[in-house]
């Protein structure tokens, strides 16, 4: 029996060699990405490539995905050898110099990287892979002016691009120095209060080399009476995914605003434009009210969704409050429809004092839109919120809303 099996495979040992030799250019090409996708076996794949490349040399996209291999093979000096040559070929390929430019960025050659983006987009101007390319080496340059030309142009060639649209949010918060803002809130009751309510807030923007930070001075007339609260926020970055939000603020006039509040998240902005916030908020007033939060976001085309909770735990029970929020995005990332419905009082709405008498423990509904829109460096925002609010066991009032705000960039 050995001796039997000796011989079949003897007989058809050169039979299948000889159909291995006379394989086609595209069959080995494909062998090649079975090994290296499905088996990731990139050695493998790497021979079966150079054999594809030995029967047709100047088979551009094997060129391009055996460059390619060697970069995920981590052997950056044979894949820097393919794509040179590639490019004495004044090969034109937009997957050529997509593949050399990730390479460099991807090994912190961001100034190669970008001549390598800027000739491929000399030939492929509208090419979104490349665009997008080039505003994340210029992000992660901290050119972030550069950033948003990339990603800017990218928008207007396609507005549905949900990568572009994640990075352009972020690109936003960044690429100008400073700014300037007034928001106007006017708040009417039905029954709940005999007087409306007015609240400006002015605030000044810095951005600094770890993340942005915000100073605000709010004045409010609420129950017929005035008072001023000054509030401190900032948002230090921890790394490309990780950033911080810090915030605090302080009032004398406690009851139109809280004592003091203080406030910190943990936010990662994660793959395929997903982004996360767990913290907490904390309200003092004549004693404190912890709040904790989680939230979530996904870009997805044009449209932003966010949901958010805040749970509030007391010695009896614990309340929930829930937002959720959809943005619809029109141009860049200035430019948007909101619409929001949720459930109970953020810590972080005009009405928060409100929660000093634990109203939070109560049944709230809310509904709104907004509407943000650019010009050049000025950003203007309006928006609406409808509320159906139980304030005292069994009675139930209505509240309505409007916000006016300006912020010039500079």
């Amino acid at each position: 029996m050995k001796r039997y099996s000796t011989f079949l495979f003897a007989l058809l040992f050169p039979i299948t060699m000889y159909s291995q030799q006379n394989l086609s250019a595209d069959e080995l090409f494909l062998k090649a990405r079975n090994a290296a996708f499905e088996q990731k076996d990139y050695p493998a794949s790497i021979a079966l490539a150079k054999e594809a490349l030995e029967k047709a040399p100047n088979y551009t996209d094997i060129s391009v995905f055996l460059g390619r291999l060697y970069t995920w093979n981590k052997d950056l000096v044979s894949a820097r050898a393919v794509f040179e040559e590639l490019g004495k070929k004044e090969v034109q390929d937009e997957d050529y110099f997509l593949a050399y430019a990730s390479l460099e960025y991807w090994n912190d050659q961001n100034t190669k990287a970008i001549e390598i983006l800027d000739k491929g987009l000399s030939y492929h101007p509208k090419s979104e892979t490349l665009l997008l390319l080039k505003a994340k080496v210029y992000f992660g340059m901290d050119n972030y002016e550069e950033a948003d030309k990339a990603v800017t142009t990218l928008l207007s060639i396609n507005p549905k691009n949900t990568e572009a649209r994640a990075l352009a949010v972020r690109i936003n918060e960044l690429n100008s120095k400073n700014a300037i803002g007034i928001v106007y809130n006017y708040s009417h009751f039905d029954k709940q209060f005999d007087d409306d309510w007015h609240i400006v807030g002015v605030s000044y923007k810095r951005i600094t080399p770890i993340g942005s930070v915000i100073l605000r001075g709010n004045y409010a007339n609420k129950f017929a009476q005035g008072g001023t609260q000054i509030e401190l926020e900032a948002y230090p970055r921890l790394s490309k995914i990780f950033y911080l939000y810090v915030g605090g603020g302080y009032s004398d006039d406690v009851g139109l605003f809280p004592k003091y509040r203080t406030g910190v998240s943990l936010n990662a902005n994660l793959p395929h434009s997903f982004e996360a916030e767990i913290g907490y908020r904390q309200l003092y007033f004549s004693s404190s009210i912890w709040m904790y939060t989680a939230a979530v976001g996904k870009y997805y085309k044009n449209f932003w969704f966010n949901l958010r909770t805040y749970i509030t735990p007391d010695s009896k029970n614990i309340s929930h409050s829930y937002t959720g929020t959809v943005r619809y995005y029109t141009k860049g990332a200035q430019d948007y429809f909101a619409f929001q419905i949720g459930t109970g009082i953020s810590p972080e709405e005009n009405r928060n004092n409100l929660l000093e008498n634990e109203t939070f423990k109560l049944k709230t509904f809310k509904i709104g839109g907004e509407y943000n829109f650019s010009y050049h460096s000025n950003l203007f925002s309006i928006g609406t919120m409808y509320y159906n609010q139980e304030y005292r066991p069994g009675e139930k009032g209505n509240q309505f809303d409007i916000t006016l705000g300006y912020t010039r960039k500079f």
